[in-house]
């Protein structure tokens, strides 16, 4: 058995310490150990070298998801739109002909046989909403009329009008109304989307940087596997000469090769594990229409951090609460409690509205002269044309004005109280459950500020566990050379050695991605913030 010196182990150390030194480096090793091996004969794979921050830029131009949310503001602005609408004025107009037949039923009927009488009528005109809850309507209607009744003084009569309408709530619905109401909620909807969208935004660099990690420790696992593997071979290389030179028994050559394919399999397993980090980061910040999405090379060519100076968890929780999505999220529900309780409140006001109405009257036609007697005889004509009409309805020449007061006021306990009653209490369970979220996004924030100076501590710890494994590996090696030892303890102490290496690496990558959630949570919700725990030992 040959006898790994210290020299040995210390270019081993150094090997899985370059993964992780520095970007040239690491894609040297990663491209020569993982790419090659999944690229197929006879193809060519682009390899894309991605730092954290390009695999964020990407992810914020190109993420699909991302790309679904940024939608909900844009249909938010469109149920702005809607809700504006309802104070938008409105055209209208009608028409009708009328042909009446009835019988004469007194000598003042005007005619002796059948009364006929045929009318063409239209109006047109505009009404609308204004901001105030106030209500107009502006039309003017016109109409063309001919008879058989000898008393008419006009044959054909040509009519017309101007309207003018003016409602004004003076209670109910004078401060706000429904439409005022729907629009201040679908506002209020609006700023939320936006809110929802950052923590979105949020959620997905978080999850983009934490797959950037775990491709970077798939490689670097990777790479402790084979050395692993490496020291496997060498060794069954070495067992094999001893069996040869007659110093060892050939069942001992078992114990090896049985090492080797459990070596072989791990690295086996290790390079599903990048195709699979990898495949998880792609689809994170590329789109599925690029080009070569699914044939492309990841190369994350950061170095992860090894330390940072102490975090201020206190300064942290005050930024979470003024500054988490969900947070802001809830106070901007409960501001819309408030504004349906206000809107409740007016309705329970007496339903009190003031009316005005101006109508104005214009006459024409072919005017019949009469004379004296009875019934009087037509003794002229005079043509009285449209113009005449008009001139009498704008320069109200004939107006009749109206106004009205009308008053209405439920008895009873109406729907609305309850409603009121109710909504009073969802703004107390509000405001509460808007105290618990507080609580719980200290806690979170304290308890990943925790997460992270663990993490750190396990590097430190993780170093010097595989420090103390690697000169039990040479200890080990030394007494086997000499016959102290059995080869089920070297191949035990390489075990621990990979098992401790493999920890150092977990232990890097989760004060990392600790880093990574610490930052995150002061802004969104993260999963299993609350309860998360620092990274598990490989075994």
């Amino acid at each position: 058995m040959r006898v790994v010196p210290n020299a040995t182990a210390r270019a081993l150390t150094a090997a899985m310490s370059l993964v992780f030194a520095s970007a040239a480096t690491t894609s040297a090793q990663i491209q020569a150990s993982a790419a090659a091996s999944a690229v197929p004969q006879g193809s060519q794979a682009t390899v894309r070298a991605l730092t954290v921050d390009e695999a964020v830029r990407l992810a914020l131009e190109q993420n699909v998801s991302l790309q679904v949310e940024r939608l909900n503001p844009v249909i938010q602005d469109e149920i702005v739109s809607q809700a504006q609408a309802a104070w938008a004025p409105s055209l209208f107009g009608t028409t009708s002909f009328r042909d009446a037949s009835n019988p004469p039923n007194s000598f003042l009927s005007g005619s002796t046989d059948t009364l006929q009488t045929r009318l063409l009528s239209a109006e047109a005109g505009i009404e609308a909403r204004l901001p105030w809850g106030s209500q107009y309507r502006v039309s003017f209607d016109t109409a063309r009329s001919t008879t058989n009744n000898e008393f008419s003084n006009f044959n054909p009569e040509l009519g017309g009008g101007l309207n003018l309408r003016f409602i004004q709530p003076l209670l109910r619905d004078r401060q706000i109304d429904n439409p005022r109401q729907q629009l201040v909620v679908s506002k209020r909807n609006r700023e939320i989307s936006d809110i929802t969208l950052r923590g979105t935004v949020v959620s997905t660099i978080r999850t983009v940087k934490n797959a950037y990690w775990d491709l970077k420790y798939a490689m670097a696992n990777l790479e402790v596997q084979r050395q692993s593997l490496d020291l496997a071979r060498q060794t069954l290389k070495d067992n094999r000469t001893r069996v040869e030179v007659g110093t060892m028994a050939p069942i001992d050559i078992v114990e090896a090769e049985s090492e080797v394919a459990r070596n072989e399999e791990a690295v086996i397993v290790a390079e599903a594990g990048i195709k699979q980090a990898e495949d998880a980061l792609r689809a994170l910040i590329f789109d599925p229409a690029t080009p070569e999405f699914w044939t492309m090379t990841l190369d994350p060519v950061d170095a992860p951090i090894m330390s940072q100076p102490p975090i201020d968890v206190d300064g942290a929780v005050r930024t979470a609460l003024g500054k988490r999505t969900d947070l802001l999220q809830a106070r901007k529900n409960l501001d819309t409690v408030d504004d349906n309780i206000k809107y409740y409140k007016n309705q329970l006001l007496p339903q009190v509205t003031l009316q005005a109405d101006v109508n104005t009257a214009g006459l024409g036609g072919t005017q019949f002269l009469r004379g004296a007697g009875f019934p009087p005889p037509v003794i002229g004509e005079v043509d009285r044309g449209y113009g005449k009409v008009l001139g009498d309805s704008f320069t109200f020449d004939y107006p009749t004005w109206t106004f009205a007061l009308n008053v209405s006021y439920p008895l009873g306990k109406s729907t609305t109280e309850a409603t009121l009653a109710r909504t009073r209490i969802e703004k107390t369970q509000g405001e509460l459950s808007v105290k618990n979220l507080e609580l719980q996004v200290g806690t979170q924030v304290r308890n990943l500020g925790r997460n992270v100076n663990t993490n750190l501590k396990r590097i430190e710890a993780t170093r010097a566990t595989r420090q103390l494994n690697e000169r039990r590996l040479e200890a080990e090696q030394k007494k086997f050379a000499v016959g102290t030892s059995t080869s089920f303890l070297v191949f035990q102490a390489q075990r621990d050695l990979a098992t401790a290496r493999a920890n150092e690496l977990k232990a890097i990558v989760d004060y990392n991605k600790s880093l990574v959630d610490f930052e995150a949570v002061q802004e969104a919700a993260i999963a299993g913030g609350g309860v998360s725990i620092a990274g598990t030992a490989v075994r």
